[in-house]
C-alpha cells in the first residue's frame, strides 16, 4: 500500500502539476478556466430555472474572479516595463508601434481593474455609476490591448511568412556550405516556432476580444457564449504554461 502511495505522490505529472501550480501564472489560467466555466455553467442553469445551484456558480466566479484581481495588482508596472523595453528594442516600426500600443492598453486595463478590486472588497467606497465607469473603462483599455495585439499578430505572422520563404528558397538554390547550411536550418527552425507561438496568440487574442468588447458596451454577447470562449482561450494559455514550465516543445 505504501508502495502504490509512493508511485502516486512522486508520479511525474503529479511533480509536473505541482512545477506548474508553483507558478502564478499557472494558478492564474487554472483559475480563469474555472471562472469562466462556472460562468458558462451558471448561465446554463439559469436557462433550467435552476436558481439554487445558479447563486452557487455564480459566487464561485465571482470571487475566482476577485482572486484573479488581487494576483495581478503588480502587474501594470510589468507592462509599463514592457512597453519601455520596447521602445529600446530593434525591430520593424510598426511591430514595435502595436507592442508599445498593447502594453499600454494593458496597463490602463490593470490599472482600472486594481480599483475595481478595491471597490469590490470596500477598501475604498465608489458610488454605483462611478464604478459602473471604472469597470467600463478597464473593459475599453482590455479591448484597446487586444486589438494592437491582434494587429501586431498579424503584421508579425506576414514578416515570418516571408522570411520563411526566403529561407527555404535560399536552401533550395544557394550554395551547400556546410555551415550555411548550419545555420540556415536553426534560424528555420525558429522562425517555425516564432510562427507556431504567434498563431496560438492569435487564437487566444480572437477567442478573447468578445469579452471586452461586451463589458465594454461595444458588441451584446450572451454569458454563455463568453464563458466557452473564455474557458477555450484559458485552456490555450495553460497549455502554452504547461510546456514553457516543464520544459516541453
Amino acid at each position: 500500500m505504501a508502495s502504490l502511495a509512493s508511485q502516486v505522490i512522486f508520479h511525474p505529472a503529479v511533480s509536473q502539476g505541482l512545477k506548474y501550480g508553483g507558478t502564478t501564472l499557472g494558478r492564474d489560467k487554472t483559475y480563469r478556466a474555472i471562472q469562466y466555466f462556472a460562468r458558462f455553467y451558471a448561465w446554463h442553469l439559469s436557462n433550467k430555472d435552476d436558481k439554487s445551484n445558479v447563486a452557487r456558480w455564480m459566487a464561485l466566479k465571482t470571487h475566482l474572479g476577485t482572486a484573479r484581481k488581487l494576483m495581478r495588482l503588480g502587474k501594470p508596472l510589468e507592462h509599463l516595463q514592457a512597453a519601455l523595453r520596447a521602445t529600446l528594442a530593434a525591430g520593424p516600426l510598426e511591430e514595435t508601434l502595436t507592442t508599445i500600443a498593447r502594453q499600454l492598453g494593458y496597463f490602463g486595463y490593470l490599472t482600472y481593474d486594481a480599483v475595481v478590486w478595491a471597490n469590490s472588497i470596500k477598501f475604498i467606497s465608489l458610488a454605483p455609476e462611478t464604478a459602473k465607469r471604472v469597470a467600463k473603462r478597464a473593459f475599453q483599455f482590455w479591448f484597446a490591448g487586444i486589438i494592437f495585439s491582434l494587429v501586431h499578430g498579424v503584421l508579425k505572422a506576414a514578416r515570418l511568412a516571408k522570411e520563411a520563404k526566403s529561407l527555404q528558397e535560399t536552401q533550395k538554390w544557394g550554395e551547400k556550405d556546410l555551415a550555411e547550411e548550419a545555420a540556415r536550418e536553426t534560424r528555420l527552425s525558429a522562425v517555425a516556432t516564432a510562427r507556431k507561438n504567434n498563431r496560438q496568440q492569435l487564437v487566444i487574442d480572437l477567442l478573447d476580444v468578445w469579452i471586452p468588447a461586451t463589458g465594454a458596451e461595444l458588441l451584446n454577447v450572451n454569458e454563455g457564449t463568453l464563458g466557452l470562449l473564455g474557458l477555450m482561450s484559458s485552456l490555450l494559455g495553460a497549455k502554452a504554461q504547461w510546456k514553457a514550465v516543464n520544459g516541453k516543445q
